[in-house]
């Protein structure tokens, strides 16, 4: 496969989930402003985009419109759902020739329908549309797309920006901590509050629902079934195995962590959570500089030489 395509892919991958991942993670803390007076929105909204990896350095106070604007529809900031419906969708024209037509038009519609402000009362329904959009392309690429080396990339995408969302919207319940949102909010907004109950059987506890979302092997949206899974695409498109070890960069940062959190006990990891989140999003990031060093290297700019007389 031309390392473009396979590029592409990876890319489309990632920002299909993270448009998911920040509509989920800005539908909690949006809503949890509105239902508790007693949150200072500034320190809140401020904390927020701290996770989002955008900080605001002005001196006024932010509003939860000045995070939907930023995060939300903003088309330049590289943060927000309306770039990576954007981006997603330019990677598809790129890959055109192995994107299928009901992708490209999925994607194609997306950034067609992005609007471009949203009324504080729509805010719910529109992160309810960019989710449904994100499970119906996830959907097409499952369902009608052969399970090939091209399938591997958009999963190893996913699984890599699936840990780092998940992080990120852990990382936010220790920034307020009292006013935080709770483990409840928390599930619910993985989709995951109906899983925890049926495999806990009780009322999420801080432990358990950690647990959860931490270290639970068959829950796709924990931190380690998603590391696992990035493993998993990895040793599919290279097979390969040297009898010393592993070799690839990125299969050994993942391998790393996925390790930390599959023996450390929850308690340790919940003693230090942002720490550990910040771990997660530091080693997703290096891991995706790895896979694109080694299958996605950066062609040199041709030069014409002319011949020598």
């Amino acid at each position: 496969m031309l390392s473009r395509i396979a590029e592409s892919l990876f890319w489309i991958g990632r920002y299909v989930e993270r448009s998911d991942g920040t509509a989920r993670i800005l539908d909690v803390h949006l809503q949890l402003l509105l239902e508790d007076p007693w949150i200072d929105e500034d320190t809140a909204c401020r904390s927020l985009l701290s996770v989002m990896g955008s900080d605001e350095e002005s001196d006024n106070p932010v509003t939860r419109d000045d995070v939907m604007n930023l995060l939300a529809v903003d088309r330049g900031h590289p943060a927000s759902i309306a770039y990576a419906i954007a981006s997603a969708r330019e990677n598809a024209r790129r890959a055109r020739e192995v994107v299928s037509t009901e992708l490209w038009e999925c994607l194609n519609t997306n950034n067609a329908r992005m609007p471009r402000k949203v009324a504080g009362d729509k805010t719910h329904d529109f992160f309810r549309w960019v989710r449904e959009r994100a499970a119906l392309a996830i959907g097409i690429v499952d369902s009608a797309t052969s399970h090939d080396e091209a399938w591997q990339f958009f999963s190893l995408g996913r699984a890599i920006e699936r840990a780092d969302m998940t992080a990120r919207l852990l990382a936010t319940r220790s920034l307020t901590e009292a006013s935080g949102p709770s483990w409840t909010t928390i599930l619910r907004s993985c989709g995951a509050y109906e899983a925890y109950l049926r495999t806990y059987r009780g009322v999420p506890s801080t432990k358990n629902a950690a647990e959860f979302l931490l270290t639970d092997r068959l829950f796709p949206r924990s931190i380690l079934y998603s590391v696992t899974r990035a493993e998993e695409c990895l040793r599919e498109i290279d097979p390969r195995l040297g009898r010393a070890g592993v070799n690839d960069t990125a299969q050994r940062l993942l391998g790393q962590i996925r390790s930390e959190f599959e023996y450390r006990p929850v308690i340790e990891l919940l003693d230090a959570l942002p720490a550990h989140m910040e771990e997660v999003q530091a080693v997703c990031s290096a891991a995706s500089d790895a896979i694109r060093r080694r299958y996605f290297p950066t062609s040199a700019v041709p030069v014409w030489i002319g011949e020598t007389s």
